[in-house]
């Protein structure tokens, strides 16, 4: 049901965003105790192993156990308001953009709707769209994720008019770039390999119901997303590491903190501080969390327009017989 089909197709434009938005929610709640840890490894200068003493995360659990120890319980819904509304925002503009986009494909060119390389395409492009859109809100998520005890932002109100005041409004897009060099690659790869998986299970292994229907939709989201976050991973920790730029005293107690002044130089200084494998650190749960989060939002996605469609069936047959 991702993407139009003109044989099956039953939900609008409109519909795909509301149900984009829908599963978006949802899975936030789920998976942001892994975000956290994510980005916690991701700004960390220090390398990840429990032979560096000067590291304070070394691995999924100890993070996991040592966040709970100092901040609490709900730190690991740190930003889930500002993260809250970049998935609902996100799922929204990406969902409603890719049907669009494969409908008007499959009306103005030659390409079915259904090819894989139209999947990358769309799917590149619309969640480019959609990370212009909820960039802001990306970034403060990430502010909030970052920040230790003593807080630096108490609310997001107070984040958004401090962050304006002393470091402007081009701060709410730090990091947009390297974001959006690896947000065209990782949304096509993650459409178009679910479109591949799905169509090599149906022919593997034909669903038979709606049970085995979803958790078929669940495998292959979650297949599609560990290739696609493999591969375009190292991006999105430079887009961690710029959008905390201005933002060091808040660092200062987990370890190192750096600045750069823009993605090249981010690209250097890891390079020469942290070696090649700084270019992957926190891909443990990063991986852990794209194979939830992917297997998720497609498993959400397709189920609520499948209640829409019947919802939709049932009040046309409803009219037919009034």
């Amino acid at each position: 049901m991702v993407g139009y089909d003109p044989d099956a197709k039953c939900v609008s434009t409109l519909e795909a965003a509301a149900a984009g938005s829908a599963s978006g929610l949802v899975n936030r709640v789920c998976v942001s105790p892994l975000d956290v840890i994510k980005i916690r490894f991701q700004l960390q200068i220090e390398q990840l192993s429990s032979r560096n003493p000067l590291a304070k995360y070394h691995g999924i659990l100890q993070a996991a156990q040592r966040i709970l120890r100092e901040e609490g319980l709900f730190a690991f819904w740190k930003g889930h308001v500002p993260a809250q509304c970049l998935s609902v925002g996100f799922g929204a503009v990406q969902f409603m953009v890719f049907e669009g986009l494969t409908k008007l494909v499959h009306n103005v060119t030659s390409y079915s709707a259904r090819d894989s390389f139209v999947h990358f395409v769309c799917g590149g492009l619309s969640a480019c769209t959609a990370t212009v859109a909820v960039q802001p809100v990306d970034t403060l998520r990430t502010r909030f994720a970052a920040q230790g005890e003593p807080k630096i932002y108490h609310s997001l109100r107070h984040a958004v008019v401090t962050m304006y005041r002393t470091e402007g409004l081009w701060t709410f897009y730090r990091g947009l770039t390297p974001t959006i060099i690896a947000v065209f690659p990782y949304a096509g790869l993650q459409f178009s390999s679910y479109n591949i998986f799905q169509q090599f299970s149906e022919w593997v292994i034909p669903a038979e119901g709606k049970k085995a229907g979803n958790v078929k939709n669940l495998v292959c989201g979650s297949c599609a997303g560990i290739i696609s976050k493999t591969l375009t991973y190292p991006f999105d920790l430079f887009k961690k590491r710029l959008q905390v730029g201005g933002f060091e005293q808040a660092r200062a107690a987990f370890g190192q903190v750096r600045t750069y002044r823009g993605l090249r130089d981010c690209v250097r200084q890891i390079m020469r501080e942290e070696g090649p494998g700084g270019f992957f650190k926190g891909l443990s749960p990063s991986l852990l969390k794209a194979a939830v989060s992917s297997g998720l939002i497609f498993f959400w996605y397709e189920l609520f327009c499948s209640l829409l469609c019947t919802l939709k069936s049932t009040d046309t047959t409803k009219k037919k017989r009034s």
